[in-house]
């Protein structure tokens, strides 16, 4: 199975039909993909201005899509690997239990549903890398009390999100299924009490 770079070089690869180069940088989505795949591709079909469905777009939006999946892996490569060098040092001096945001990164480990949205349509606005570096930020300061990537404090919890993780606290405004340990109790309370709120209005 061939990996990301390969991958990638196959869309950039000229001789190759504009369908296939699309089918690659697809590919490269079940790689890296911090959104999941279908948000992530929709994401860069709206960055690059390509229909989703077109299976013939031009080659430099095809390209530039690439661009910025690359330059979003390189810096969540980046974080992982100073991640594992820390939990290196910390199992040397007996610290062998992850945090909590530890913990959920292992579970997004190689960049897949890194910030999973309930729907493909709707994901956080501006580049990837911007995205990532938001989320990374937050993960280093320690749990809030809104969405590290948007900032609303708008969330409601889901049970019913068809992914990892199968439930959690959705932002009303980026659409990300935000992860918990980075948000204070208070903000997880109110987010339960939201999705309790919205039962309820439903049922009147």
């Amino acid at each position: 199975m061939a990996g990301f770079r390969a991958l990638a070089r196959e869309v950039r690869n000229p001789r190759r039909h504009i369908t296939a180069r699309r089918t690659s940088l697809r590919k490269c989505l079940e790689r890296f993909a911090p959104y999941g795949h279908r948000a992530t591709w929709h994401h860069l079909c709206t960055r690059t201005g390509i229909l989703p469905e077109d299976r013939e777009p031009e080659p430099l939006r095809l390209i530039t899509a690439l661009e910025e999946l690359e330059e979003a892996r390189t810096l969540w490569l980046a974080y992982e690997a100073d991640f594992a060098a820390r939990r290196r040092e910390e199992k040397l001096i007996g610290i062998r239990q992850p945090s909590a945001v530890d913990d959920w990164h292992l579970h997004t480990w190689g960049g897949c549903d890194i910030m999973p949205c309930e729907s493909p349509s709707t994901h956080p606005e501006g580049p990837l890398p911007d995205v990532l570096r938001r989320l990374i930020s937050a993960m280093e300061s320690g749990p809030g009390s809104a969405c590290p990537v948007c900032g609303q404090e708008r969330l409601a919890w889901r049970e019913d999100l068809d992914r990892y993780p199968s439930a959690g606290p959705v932002c009303g405004d980026c659409g990300i299924v935000v992860p918990v340990p980075l948000l204070t109790t208070e903000a997880l309370s109110a987010a339960r009490r939201a999705r309790c709120d919205s039962r309820r209005y439903a049922t009147v």
